[in-house]
């Protein structure tokens, strides 16, 4: 019975852990647990999730998923919450993510060497952790699973399932669910999407960028031996 652990941050995006916690749930007799820092509230994009367990008292796990959001960066530079993800990724069996979730496994020291995927417009920040930019939608590199941008979770959740059930139950799960994404547009990733479509949404993130690169270059400098 796998006790997969998600960790929340402010700043967190919901879809991030709640697409691939839909799936993770119908894992047979797996605990998921929703944790926070003291248990506190977390609000997301105007949802408010309460109840959650205190990342501090879940004495291990066999999975961590690490979802991603916009604090992500500045998450990774909070001492407290960081001792809890290595602590927790240090003994669980699949260490994972989604989304910007990677920066943060990068910043506990889980993928130096390893490849990883990220949401596209923030994959760069890898580079300084000493991680391996890899494109791909859900990336595995031994016991590290991570997802791409936000709506990979599902995909990633997909895959972790497979993985602790089988295809068959996926694959029964996925019809239960119907995953079959059609979507409107073809604008889902930057090769695709109409080039007026990714200018207006880099200068709309261009001043978040360097903000989050600075937090990056210093959480890739706390890891360095003193």
């Amino acid at each position: 019975m796998p006790t997969i652990v998600i960790p929340l941050y402010e700043g967190v995006t919901h879809l991030d852990f709640t697409g691939p916690h839909q799936v993770l749930s119908r894992a047979p007799g797996a605990q998921v647990i929703v944790a926070s820092m003291g248990g506190r509230d977390m609000t997301c994009d105007g949802l408010s999730f309460t109840g959650l367990a205190d990342l501090t008292a879940i004495e291990g796990c066999d999975m961590i998923c690490v979802p991603g959001g916009l604090g992500a960066t500045t998450a990774m530079l909070d001492e407290a919450f960081m001792a809890q993800i290595r602590r927790l990724g240090s003994g669980a069996t699949y260490v994972t993510s989604v989304c910007t979730g990677s920066l943060i496994l990068a910043a506990a020291g889980f993928l130096t060497g390893k490849r990883a995927a990220c949401h596209w417009a923030w994959r760069e920040l890898l580079v300084p952790f000493g991680a391996i930019v890899d494109e791909g939608r859900v990336v595995r590199d031994g016991n590290i699973i991570t997802g791409g941008g936000v709506t990979a979770g599902i995909d990633f959740a997909f895959v972790v399932l497979a993985e602790l059930a089988g295809e068959a139950y996926a694959q029964a799960v996925q019809l239960g669910l119907e995953y079959a994404p059609q979507p409107p547009f073809d604008a889902g990733r930057p090769e695709t999407a109409p080039p007026h479509v990714v200018a207006a949404y880099n200068r709309q993130m261009g001043a978040l960028g360097v903000q989050r690169m600075a937090d990056a270059q210093e959480a890739a400098r706390r890891l360095q031996p003193a």
